[in-house]
């Protein structure tokens, strides 16, 4: 029925529960089958390197994008969208698996997933959407910075016993080492980036990625060329899952881990909702929100438990899928179980790719995050907005992603504050009677005032804007600036869309205040929110009863009350 909000429950029904129930034929299988074989070619070489440049294994980036993938798709709310390992949380899950072990990043994950459960439960899909521009953007480009240069030694063959961990400390070793470049490895990286290149531009629909990685791998072996592989450095790819294993837990680990399972959960949840975002605006669908965070809770627990990383929605391949023609949430379960079968299948054969072929797929990868054009785009942006992004960005790279990530909401919250509260103001004259009078049909009959003038020994006062915490002073500064205290007040509220508990606080002591020094204080034109907000605060009993009434001409006639010796 039209108009009737939707109950708790149908919030979290997946996708697939209701594409199905709108008829499901074989025409729309052959679809979802042909989109999700698309989606696995493309995520196949994209899953291996992910976990490598992760600091892990690349058959864990496989687990990731088969269970997870499964999962998010089977269970989430978006129609498109398809899940597995993404760049966003290289730096993160390195940084954990260097501190903590891959023991650790179980721990932190599970911890993330029941965070992301808790906050779809709690509806905050619909909040978290609304993640500052800025914020995101930094933290996307820096983590582009710190990907790409993760893999200039593997691109290059760099012979560096000890990477530093920070960035310009890489960039250094990488400086005083270019005298150890591997001419092999090199063109290998080299030659896989440029057939990744050519394709996007001559063959934009073909798997440039897998081609290169491929190709990279025939020409290595059939050249003999001696560069690292799959096979020499991680030895191979298994081609079952490991049992279901869950890491030892305690109070201390907890609490060490919880900043981490803080940042996989923003991450997850942010790159979810922005991948179901990008879906619906190449379609026309709508994804739903709160179902598609229990979705990646579910999915982050059921990875790591199988051995696999943190996953979330990956933008990139959600796309493919769309333009692959993909008809539901089928084709990202068909993408999964077609990544299965090339591991039962295919696994000896991933011994031979060379890791420099990978590195290329990274590199194009970062490029893809970096988002340069809407870097630039911001830098045209207000001072505020660009220092956000400049801040995010600068300590994603050379700080600590949970630090960008923390300092970039905080910076732009108080960016936020500031504006609103300039665009908040006090106001106070005549000149609110005479705006009041143009905006009011009803200005005749019985008990019209000349709104031009108003009675001596009272003064009207109009907020226009939210009352907040950023702009409580406002009202006490325009109090001080007064002389001699008149009779009534009347506080003018029909441009105040809402009051927070410190704006209330303030009408209080305002209240107060002109008690004290024998002013009564009258409020008009009050809105739905300040109102409950009034009441729920007790500050309806402070004002007293009868002092809040619908409009100016009521509030004069009750100043006249209040004020007996005024005249007109």
């Amino acid at each position: 029925m039209a108009g009737v909000p939707p109950s708790f429950a149908s919030l979290f029904v997946p996708k697939l529960v209701t594409i199905l129930r709108r008829g499901y034929g074989a025409a729309e299988l052959r679809r979802d089958l042909i989109a999700g074989l698309t989606v696995a070619i493309v995520a196949l070489p994209l899953a291996m390197a992910l976990a490598i440049a992760s600091g892990t294994t690349p058959e864990r980036g496989l687990f990731t994008a088969i269970i997870a993938g499964f999962l998010i798709s089977a269970l989430g709310g978006s129609r498109y969208q398809i899940g597995g390992p993404t760049g966003a949380f290289v730096v993160v899950v390195f940084n954990i698996i260097e501190r903590q072990g891959y023991d650790g990043l179980v721990l932190a994950t599970l911890m993330a997933g029941a965070m992301l459960i808790a906050f779809g439960l709690a509806r905050f899909g619909t909040v978290i959407k609304y993640m500052p521009y800025p914020v995101v953007t930094g933290f996307t480009a820096g983590i582009a910075v710190i990907i790409f240069t993760t893999q200039v030694q593997e691109f290059l063959g760099l012979a560096i016993e000890n990477v530093p961990a920070d960035v310009p400390g890489k960039w250094l070793a990488y400086v005083q080492n270019l005298d150890t470049i591997d001419g092999a490895t090199l063109a290998v990286a080299g030659g896989a980036l440029a057939l990744i290149l050519a394709l996007r531009r001559y063959r934009p629909t073909w798997p440039g990625m897998l081609i290169a990685v491929v190709a990279a791998s025939i020409a290595a072996y059939a050249v003999g060329l001696d560069v690292p592989t799959i096979g020499s450095r991680f030895g191979g790819i298994p081609d079952a899952f490991p049992s279901p294993s869950l890491p030892t837990v305690s109070l201390d680990r907890l609490i060490d881990l919880a900043p981490d399972a803080f940042t996989i959960a923003f991450l997850a949840g942010i790159e979810s909702l922005l991948s179901a975002m990008v879906a619906d605006g190449m379609t026309g669908a709508r994804h739903r929100s709160n179902c598609e965070l229990v979705a990646q809770g579910i999915a982050n627990i059921a990875s790591v438990v199988m051995g696999g990383i943190p996953a979330t929605g990956a933008i990139a391949r959600t796309a493919t899928n769309v333009r692959a023609g993909g008809h539901g949430p089928v084709a990202g379960m068909a993408h999964a179980i077609f990544l299965l079968l090339f591991m039962l299948f295919l696994a000896p054969l991933a011994n031979w790719v060379p890791l420099a072929s990978l590195a290329a797929v990274l590199v194009v990868v970062a490029w893809n995050m970096s988002e340069i054009d809407r870097f630039r785009y911001l830098m045209s942006a207000p001072p505020g907005d660009r220092l956000v992004l400049l801040v995010t960005f600068a300590l994603t790279v050379l700080v600590d992603l949970t630090v960008a990530i923390q300092m970039g909401i905080v910076l732009a919250a108080l960016l936020f504050m500031q504006r609103m509260a300039q665009v908040t103001e006090v106001r106070f004259g005549e000149s609110i009677l005479d705006e009041d009078h143009a905006d009011r049909v009803d200005t005749g009959g019985e008990g019209a005032i000349n709104r031009r003038t108003l009675p001596e020994g009272v003064k009207v006062f109009q907020i226009n804007g939210p009352f907040f915490f950023g702009v409580t002073s406002a009202l006490n500064d325009v109090l001080d600036r007064i002389e001699r205290p008149p009779k009534v007040f009347i506080l003018h509220m029909r441009s105040v869309p809402l009051v927070d508990a410190s704006g209330a606080h303030a009408l209080g002591e305002f209240i107060r205040k002109c008690r004290g020094r024998g002013t009564e204080v009258v409020l008009t034109g009050v809105q739905d929110q300040p109102r409950r907000i009034i009441a729920r605060m007790g500050l309806d009993r402070l004002i007293g009863e009868g002092h809040m009434v619908p409009n100016l001409e009521k509030a004069i006639l009750l100043a006249r009350g209040l004020n007996p010796a005024a005249t007109p």
